[in-house]
């Protein structure tokens, strides 16, 4: 049996990936375009394609004789990683699935007709007439296929919104958007593992976000604290919504609010896992799961090994926006030095530059410290 696996993507978010295949005896084999990124160098092998050129890839993948293809934290590499998947008779989520859990209009459209809570949406483009539309402020607008905060703004009034459209158009591929009433709430992911349809779950995830309008993430606790009843009803909301969706392998990164009364309202659902560390790290490091393992196992045709290490502990993922984030870093890393377990990338450069979740100026994994 063949051990080419193909892995779509090439930045930081991919090298747990990579280092993963590899430890497990496979020969990976990287797409991307070159942006000397660090999954470049990393894989086995590399291929400056980029990660939208579906046929290029489906192709190459066809000469190389692949018995899986995955990526983990991208929307847009996912939506080639179930492609090429499809074409090659590999294991993944079908292309109806993948369009429902990669458009967000197509996502609510869904959940709209399954009776997933979440709130109600509006698409609109630039030839909308914005004067028109029957919404209530304060709304969140956002492009229907793009992930990672970027072209996100919360948004008060009509003038706010005619403001932001362009912008928030001109980071989409398709140029389209979505309009949806601002939920309130705590906001938290959730991880699971699916496989031929049975979903498992792994981690809950509380977020911590900048405020409007962008709300970038500025750091995760896993695991969540929330009380068992809480725990159950968010798991058969998910689950039920994922059943909806149409993912039946592999990761899912769920994102939902909470509010005071305890009703759950679903942000979106990503078919891969959560970007920002979240499964790759936390999920092993607070839970025991080798995520990354289980993804690379149900690629190739296998099913995911539930194994769990005994040395569990609460940890948070922090990202660095300013000056004050990298003086406790540096007081964490004079005084406490053990808490830090990873540092992912340290970029002060950035600093009063950052818009979305690609441009943060760090982050790196602690041992959670409660505070007194």
């Amino acid at each position: 049996m063949s051990k080419n696996i193909a892995i779509i993507g090439a930045s930081y978010l991919q090298l747990p990936l990579i280092e993963k295949a590899k430890s497990m005896g496979y020969t990976t084999h990287v797409f991307a375009w070159a942006a000397g990124d660090v999954g470049e160098s990393s894989g086995d092998y590399f291929y400056p394609i980029s990660i939208i050129e579906k046929e290029l890839i489906t192709q190459k993948c066809r000469e190389i004789g692949i018995c899986g293809i995955c990526s983990i934290a991208s929307d847009l590499a996912s939506a080639t990683v179930n492609y090429v998947a499809v074409k090659l008779g590999l294991t993944g989520n079908s292309l109806e699935a993948t369009e429902r859990s990669t458009n967000k209009y197509y996502m609510r459209k869904t959940f709209e007709e399954h009776g997933d809570p979440g709130p109600v949406c509006i698409r609109i483009d630039e030839n909308t007439d914005i004067d028109t539309l029957d919404i209530t402020y304060p709304v969140i607008i956002k492009p229907t296929d793009r992930s990672g905060s970027r072209g996100v703004y919360k948004v008060e009034n009509v003038a706010e919104l005619k403001k932001y459209l362009k912008k928030t158009l001109s980071e989409g591929f398709e140029k389209k958007a979505i309009v949806e009433k601002f939920c309130k709430g705590t906001e938290y992911s959730v991880e699971y593992i699916s496989y031929k349809g049975c979903h498992s779950f792994l981690a809950l995830t509380l977020k911590y976000t900048t405020n409007a309008p962008h709300f970038i993430e500025t750091g995760h606790l896993q695991p969540a604290p929330v009380d068992e009843k809480t725990m159950e009803h968010i798991k058969k909301t998910v689950e039920h919504a994922l059943d909806s969706l149409g993912i039946e392998y592999g990761a899912s990164h769920s994102e939902i609010k909470i509010d005071d009364e305890g009703n759950i309202k679903i942000i979106e659902i990503g078919g891969r896992m959560g970007g920002d560390c979240i499964g790759s790290d936390l999920v092993y490091y607070s839970a025991g799961y080798d995520f990354v393992k289980m993804v690379i196992d149900i690629a190739c045709g296998k099913a995911p090994d539930f194994s769990r290490h005994s040395d569990t502990f609460p940890v948070e993922s922090v990202f660095i926006f300013d000056n004050d984030d990298i003086a406790e870093f540096e007081k964490i890393k004079a005084e406490e030095p053990d808490r830090i377990i990873k540092v992912l990338f340290y970029a002060p450069e950035n600093i009063g530059y950052t818009t979305d979740s690609s441009n943060r100026a760090g982050c790196y994994i602690r041992k959670y410290k409660k505070q007194e």
